[in-house]
């Protein structure tokens, strides 16, 4: 038989031990996956914030580039007029150097080979009017003698205002349109223009040694009022600041949600439940 000796404490077997000793031996094989994760999450997080910051970058490229842009094409609108480009020279005509330069020929109007252009303007729906040009060089050039309306589509109707003999046309010099316009595709067989392709436009209508470019005329008044000139619409949309500083904001929230990340990696909750957070 055992002694029992008063006030020796009674310890009861720990039960809790071996339950204890399971979890934090879980834990311990649990950690390396959890930091992995957040290894994970933060590196997503720098790319991303690294990718984000080059097209805020690219943007402000961008508006660097669009600002000359509108400087380059302010300056050739208001330029005086110069000779129109010789043939020789066509081959070398490109949107960047010389588009919006107003230019000025002199030649006899063909009027019985325009063409109509669907065209949408200040005074509502209609059409442009293309005329080929004939300088006394003998080369040819697509004018855009400017807007009719649906009533006056007919030529016809404004034979008044078809200028016979030689004639001057000052204007800017556009690139051809090729194709088509938005969603709609040029039918030549039936005479349904959406562009200004001049290619096209000169193949339809039989014509050689055609310039690559057209002339939109200035607003000199017609003698029957239409077509009406100067109607060139000149834009640029230029949103690249606010598209620059909203790849930067973007950038800046995938830094702190990195950092978020880091700091918080001794927080109770595992790195799913900090991310959970921080989203």
């Amino acid at each position: 038989m055992t002694d029992f000796t008063p006030g020796q404490d009674e310890r009861e077997p720990d039960l809790d031990g071996p339950r204890r000793a399971g979890r934090m031996t879980l834990i311990a094989q649990a950690r390396p996956k959890s930091w992995l994760l957040v290894v994970v999450c933060v590196s997503l997080c720098v790319l991303g914030a690294i990718g984000l910051t080059a097209l805020g970058v690219w943007q402000l490229e961008r508006r660097t580039w669009k600002l000359a842009l509108i400087d380059r094409v302010e300056q050739r609108v208001h330029a005086a007029p110069a000779p129109m480009p010789l043939p020789p020279s066509w081959p070398a005509i490109n949107a960047a150097d010389d588009e919006y330069k107003r230019v000025i020929v002199a030649g006899q109007f063909m009027h019985d080979r325009e063409t109509l252009v669907q065209a949408l303007t200040a005074y509502g729906s209609g059409h442009w009017v293309l005329t080929p040009l004939r300088t006394v060089d003998g080369a040819i050039v697509l004018v855009n003698r400017g807007f009719v309306p649906p009533d006056r589509r007919d030529r016809t109707t404004r034979n008044d205002g078809n200028q016979l003999g030689t004639v001057t046309v000052s204007g800017l010099l556009r690139m051809t349109e090729p194709k088509g316009g938005c969603l709609r595709t040029n039918d030549p067989a039936s005479g349904h223009w959406y562009s200004r392709d001049v290619a096209a436009i000169a193949a339809a209508r039989g014509l050689s040694q055609v310039a690559p470019f057209f002339i939109d005329a200035d607003a000199a008044p017609n003698p029957s009022g239409t077509p009406i000139g100067g109607l060139t619409v000149i834009t640029f949309p230029n949103n690249h600041l606010i598209y620059a500083l909203t790849w930067f904001a973007l950038a800046f929230m995938a830094a702190a949600a990195a950092l978020r990340i880091v700091l918080s990696k001794g927080h109770s909750r595992g790195p799913i439940g900090r991310l959970a957070v921080v989203l």
